[in-house]
């Protein structure tokens, strides 16, 4: 009988300790509207390599989206999105860093909107 009470107590103790390590992974979009090309792809995601607890990122320049796949012990959305704005891009609501756009290769950066010239007026 003890040993079974034994064997009980060990199972119930491995059981809850293995419980209390389950990691929980968590994939999340991120909207990415300035990503131009190749070249940000592999900026992204070689910054994200980096952050703690990604396990993979994916940059999708032509539909503008990162997705990410990470620990939630060891990071969280809103720090994914600050590291991609570090790198120089929007992401979301998180304004790309201004200092690391602005040494962003220039086939990365937004293009300039070119106002349509108006048409001088005539006065009378």
């Amino acid at each position: 009988m003890k040993l079974i009470t034994l064997t009980l107590l060990s199972l119930f103790g491995f059981i809850s300790i293995s419980t209390a390590q389950a990691k929980t992974v968590q994939k999340v979009v991120i909207k990415t509207p300035t990503v131009q090309c190749e070249m940000c792809k592999t900026k992204i995601e070689g910054y994200l390599k980096r952050e703690p607890g990604i396990i993979s990122s994916d940059v999708n320049f032509k539909k503008k989206t990162t997705t990410v796949t990470f620990l939630t012990d060891r990071n969280n959305i809103e720090q994914i999105k600050t590291a991609i704005a570090n790198a120089g891009y929007d992401a979301d609501d998180v304004t790309a860093d201004e200092d690391a756009y602005k040494r962003l290769p220039k086939c990365c950066k937004k293009p300039a909107v070119v106002e349509e010239a108006k048409p001088a007026e005539k006065k009378d």
